[in-house]
């Protein structure tokens, strides 16, 4: 995500009707096949960016959308990483049992590479949040593991972009977990720190400012918890432009309020 998302969910509107149109006409079952991966696919960037814009029911709308062209082709990697956007949607919607839920049965369909890292990381936030400190932990570890094998696909490690899990989001979603695991603030702080440097130092085409800009406010949430109250810098989220500004950063700067809130 490098681009303001209204406008790319635009774009991504006019290319799917052009595939939708495409659709209609007779086609080779390689086509047809083809033309259901990129749907696939298309819906579940649509989601990504609808979720972003603050429109949580039109984005679990665009993943089952997503989800429907995927198992008609039995594409499993799509599959895995449709269940992904369907757990994300889930945890920022105050879902987090049915988004650990969807994280685990996209494992199913993508036991390994890094798909399969962003659904353990997803699991991992999603344990954390109910309380579950142990299975975040070994959902965490279980993703390090799952990046070591030798699997590739052609969604993840071939078009990559949106659909990929660098080390950098890694480092993200498992520093998010460990900020709400008990007594986790180190861990978090390590990995979060981790993420930014790794989003900084990343070429610019591949940096997801929002991601970058939640794991600087997770990390701030984790830095106050530890009372390392100088350490926190929020500089460049708050700079962010207002159009750059997705519905997600908003609702976690409510958990640094919280925190400065607190009478400590």
């Amino acid at each position: 995500l490098t681009g303001e998302p209204f406008p790319l969910f635009r774009e991504m509107r006019r290319v799917r009707a052009r595939m939708d149109a495409a659709l209609d006409r007779r086609l080779w079952p390689r086509d047809a096949t083809e033309l259901y991966f990129l749907l696939g696919g298309l819906n579940g960037l649509m989601a990504n960016a609808a979720r972003d814009l603050g429109y949580p029911q039109a984005a679990e709308e665009l993943a089952r959308s997503g989800w429907a062209y995927a198992t008609a082709i039995d594409h499993r990697p799509l599959m895995g990483f449709l269940r992904s956007q369907q757990a994300n949607i889930a945890y920022w919607a105050g879902r987090p049992r049915q988004a650990g839920y969807l994280a685990l049965d996209g494992l199913r369909y993508l036991p390994e590479g890094s798909g399969a890292v962003r659904l353990h990381c997803l699991h991992a936030m999603a344990a954390a949040k109910l309380g579950q400190r142990d299975q975040a932990r070994a959902a965490i570890t279980a993703g390090h593991q799952a990046r070591e094998g030798e699997h590739r696909d052609e969604l993840h490690d071939e078009i990559g972009g949106q659909f990929a899990c660098p080390p950098a989001k890694e480092s993200y979603l498992a520093g998010t977990a460990l900020a709400d695991v008990h007594k986790g603030e180190t861990d978090a702080i390590r990995e979060l720190q981790t993420a930014v440097q790794l989003f900084q130092a990343g070429p610019e085409e591949d940096r997801s400012y929002g991601c970058e800009a939640m794991a600087g406010i997770n990390l701030a949430v984790a830095q106050l918890r530890h009372g390392d109250l100088d350490a926190v810098d929020l500089g460049p989220v708050l700079t962010l432009p207002s159009d750059k500004r997705i519905d997600a950063l908003p609702q976690r700067l409510t958990a640094v309020r919280s925190e400065l809130a607190t009478p400590r």
